[in-house]
């Protein structure tokens, strides 16, 4: 059986990292799936997806690092050649990935206790993300 469903996210850009696992839990509830896979992924070539544990100080450690290795200050030939200054956020996402596949074991999502799933949007400015849920399973 396959499930799914699109979220509907908005943030404030810069890295901006909002946790989604009880979204992503719901669908999976929504879906009756008790065993199989989910795959979430955002739409956009500027936010990616991973897992972190979300608490306040690690939060923005993460950003931190985010811009000291892709700064949102420094020019890149993107940003000269359309004039969006958002080339950072094409490399941040590029090189975190904008999806993950998750176990989904009994009806609830495999995670570890401190983990949970978190969408980062990179970009330079407010965006309302999608971001795809779909379940396969049984």
């Amino acid at each position: 059986m396959v499930s799914g469903k699109t979220l509907t996210i908005d943030t404030k850009g810069f890295s901006d990292i909002k946790n989604i696992s009880s979204s992503v839990q719901e669908i999976i509830d929504e879906s009756k799936i008790q065993n199989g896979i989910v795959g979430v992924c955002v739409i956009g070539s500027t936010a990616s997806v991973t897992t972190i544990e979300y608490e306040p100080a690690l939060v923005e450690d993460f950003k931190e690092y985010l811009n000291n290795f892709a700064p949102d200050d420094v020019p890149t030939r993107h940003g000269d050649t359309w004039g969006d200054d958002n080339g950072f956020s094409h490399i941040r996402a590029s090189l975190m990935g904008p999806s993950i596949v998750v176990p989904v074991v009994d009806g609830n999502l495999l995670l570890g206790t401190w983990q949970q799933i978190i969408v980062v949007d990179h970009d330079n400015r407010p965006r309302s993300r999608k971001v795809r849920i779909q379940i396969i399973g049984e």
